[in-house]
C-alpha cells in the first residue's frame, strides 16, 4: 500500500475518532413529493434552517419526487450538502421513487436508503424546464434498504454523517420493554413536516396537467357565462380557474404560441355556437385546441399531460361546445315564431348593452337585439321594437323613436 493510501486511511480513522456523538435530539422527517418546484424547494430550505436553529440530531427527507421546475437546483444542492445538521434521505414508501433533481439530492445526502419496490433514476434531466443542465460527476450509490421509516431511523444508529461542521456520529434508537417484550423506538421526538395548506395549493397548481385543465375549463365557463347573459357562478368559477392556471403557467415552461392556439380553439368554436350551425370555425377551433394541448409545454416531455388527460379534456370540451352550449343557446333565446310580428312597437328593457348587438327583455322573454341607431343603448334602458329580422329584434331607445309601428304597418 502506498503512502497516499496510508494517509487516506489514517485521516478517515481520525475523522471518525473525532466525530461528535449526537443523541436525544429531535429527529426531523420532511415529506417531499412531486416536482421540485418553488414550494418544495422552500420546504427543503426552511426545514434545514429550522433544524439548525433548534439543533436537531438529524434531518430525514422522505423522498417520492421527480425533477425540478423554476428552481435553482445548484443553490438548493449547496444548502442540502452544507447543512450543519446531518442530512439523510429515505426513498419511500414502496411504489415511489426519485428522478432528476430529487435523485441528485438523494445521492448527495450524508446517507440514503430506499424502500423495496421503489425506483431510482433516471438522473437526467435534472430540471424539466432546462434539459441542458446535467450532472456527470460521480455520486453515491443508494444500496441500503429500509422498508419503513422506523427501520431507516434504525439504520442511522451508530452511523457517522459528514456535516458542514465536521463528522457527527448518530444515536437514534433505544431499546425499551413493552408488554414483556423488548422493542426499538427512536431516541427523542420525531417531528414531521410537510407543505402547508397554501404551499400545497401552489404545488398542486404547478402540476402541468392541473394548470392545463384549469385553463381550458376556465375559458369554457367564461364563454358559457357570456352566452347566458349576466355574471353568475359559472363566470366566477371560470375566472378563479384561469387565475390558478396562470399561476401554474408562471412556473412552467409554457409555449406562448400554444397558449394562443388554445385561445383560438375555444373562441373559434364559440363563433359557430353563436351562429347555431356546424361551420368551418368548429373544425378550425377543434384543430387549434388539439395542437395547443399537445405542444403546450416546452422543456422535457415529462411535463406533457398524459394521453388520457388530453382525450378527456379535448373530447369533453368539444362535446360541451357542440352539444351543451348549442342547446343552452337555443333554449335561452328560442321564442315562438307565430305572432312574433305583434312584437313590433312593444316596449321592454335592455338586459345588456346593445352596441350595436345585445340582449333585451320583451314580454318577460329574452331576445337577441340590434339597435338601428348609432347611439348605443345601455343595460336597463327602455327600448322599443322597430322590426324583426329572423330571431333578432331591431330596437330603438324610447326617447325619439316612432310611437306606433303597428299603425304604420297596418297602414302600409
Amino acid at each position: 500500500m502506498g503512502l497516499g493510501g496510508c494517509a487516506l486511511i489514517a485521516s478517515s480513522f481520525a475523522a471518525v475518532a473525532g466525530a461528535q456523538t449526537v443523541s436525544g435530539g429531535r429527529i426531523d422527517v420532511v415529506q417531499v413529493n412531486g416536482l421540485i418546484d418553488p414550494a418544495n424547494a422552500a420546504l427543503i430550505r426552511s426545514s434545514l434552517q429550522d433544524a439548525a436553529r433548534v439543533h436537531s440530531s438529524v434531518v430525514v427527507f422522505q423522498m417520492d419526487a421527480s425533477a425540478a421546475v423554476d428552481t435553482d437546483v445548484e443553490a438548493l444542492l449547496h444548502d442540502f450538502t452544507h447543512s450543519s445538521v446531518p442530512v439523510t434521505v429515505w426513498v419511500g414508501p414502496a411504489g415511489g421513487g426519485v428522478r432528476g433533481a430529487s435523485e441528485l439530492l438523494t445521492r448527495s445526502a450524508g446517507f440514503a436508503a430506499a424502500a423495496p419496490g421503489t425506483h431510482i433514476g433516471p438522473l437526467n434531466p435534472i430540471s424539466y424546464d432546462d434539459t441542458s443542465f446535467t450532472v456527470d460527476a460521480p455520486l453515491k450509490d443508494v444500496t441500503a434498504k429500509a422498508s419503513t421509516l422506523l427501520e431507516f431511523i434504525g439504520l442511522l444508529d451508530g452511523r457517522t454523517i459528514q456535516t458542514a461542521n465536521g463528522p457527527v456520529k448518530l444515536s437514534t434508537i433505544k431499546v425499551v420493554e413493552s408488554n414483556d417484550k423488548k422493542v426499538r423506538e427512536p431516541i427523542g421526538e420525531v417531528h414531521f413536516r410537510k407543505l402547508g395548506l397554501t404551499a400545497q395549493l401552489a404545488h398542486t397548481l404547478n402540476s402541468p396537467w392541473v394548470a392545463y385543465f384549469l385553463f381550458v375549463a376556465g375559458l369554457a365557463l367564461i364563454i358559457f357565462e357570456f352566452f347566458s347573459v349576466g355574471i353568475g357562478i359559472a363566470g366566477f368559477v371560470g375566472a378563479v380557474a384561469l387565475i390558478g392556471a396562470c399561476f401554474g403557467f408562471s412556473h412552467l415552461p409554457v409555449t406562448p404560441w400554444a397558449v394562443a392556439l388554445l385561445l383560438v380553439g375555444m373562441f373559434g368554436m364559440s363563433i359557430d355556437v353563436q351562429a347555431g350551425t356546424l361551420g368551418p370555425w368548429t373544425f378550425i377551433g377543434a384543430g387549434a385546441l388539439v395542437a395547443g394541448s399537445i405542444w403546450l409545454y416546452g422543456g422535457s416531455s415529462h411535463l406533457d399531460p398524459e394521453w388520457w388527460v388530453l382525450v378527456v379534456v379535448i373530447g369533453g370540451t368539444v362535446l360541451f361546445m357542440l352539444s351543451g352550449m348549442t342547446a343552452m343557446v337555443r333554449s335561452r333565446f328560442s321564442t315562438p315564431t307565430i305572432g312574433r310580428e305583434d312584437l313590433v312597437g312593444e316596449m321592454g328593457s335592455a338586459e345588456a348593452d346593445v352596441d350595436p348587438d345585445g340582449v333585451v327583455r320583451i314580454r318577460d322573454a329574452l331576445w337577441r337585439a340590434r339597435t338601428n341607431r348609432a347611439t348605443p343603448i345601455h343595460a336597463g334602458d327602455a327600448v322599443r321594437v322597430v322590426s324583426i329580422e329572423g330571431v333578432v329584434l331591431e330596437v330603438e331607445p324610447e326617447t325619439g323613436g316612432a310611437r306606433d309601428h303597428r299603425e304604420r304597418r297596418r297602414g302600409s
